[in-house]
């Protein structure tokens, strides 16, 4: 049995992300999708929220669990005994910033590798900041959030908004 780890920060998760998904699901027996901490973002969106709307996301696909970890990814690799690492880009900057991730994360787990899928046209401009963005000014993200995660992640701000005023 085949086992993909996608690692990311999913604040919040994309249409991007579910796509490239859902093609390692084809690709693999399983993908665990890692919800992680990167120390070199803020987040709107704590740890158990972003875990909840990758939830959300992958409902329906089968042979897809979500895990949240806060520790190292080459760590998680073998927790969760994957035998590849899945990676989404979108541009020369991802791929870039993804092999320089690829490599440090091999010469600290030589089992980890990694795989980089690239991104579908339709959603090479799809990412988490744009979509924060519209969130809080109060815009619609269709086209960049599953449904079931714009309305949570809508809830949120909102609600955040409505706190502010007090």
């Amino acid at each position: 049995m085949s086992r993909a780890l996608i690692p990311g920060s999913f604040d919040p998760i994309t249409v991007g992300h579910v796509d490239i998904i859902k093609r390692a699901a084809a690709l693999y027996d399983e993908v665990v999708v890692a919800v992680m901490i990167n120390d070199q973002k803020t987040y709107a969106f704590d740890m158990e929220e972003r875990a909840e709307m990758v939830r959300l996301a992958v409902a329906e696909l089968p042979r897809v669990r979500v895990v949240a970890d806060d520790g190292l990814l080459v760590d998680l690799f073998d927790r969760v005994g994957a035998d590849v690492i899945v990676k989404g880009v979108r541009n020369e900057a991802d791929r870039a910033y993804e092999e320089q991730m690829a490599s440090w994360n091999h010469t600290h787990n030589p089992r980890a590798l990694t795989v980089l899928l690239q991104a579908a046209d339709d959603f090479e401009s799809v990412n988490s900041t744009r979509a924060r963005e519209l969130l809080r000014e109060g815009k619609s993200v269709d086209g960049l959030l599953p449904p079931a995660v714009a309305a949570y992640a809508a809830r949120k701000f909102r609600t955040e908004g409505q706190n502010e005023g007090l």
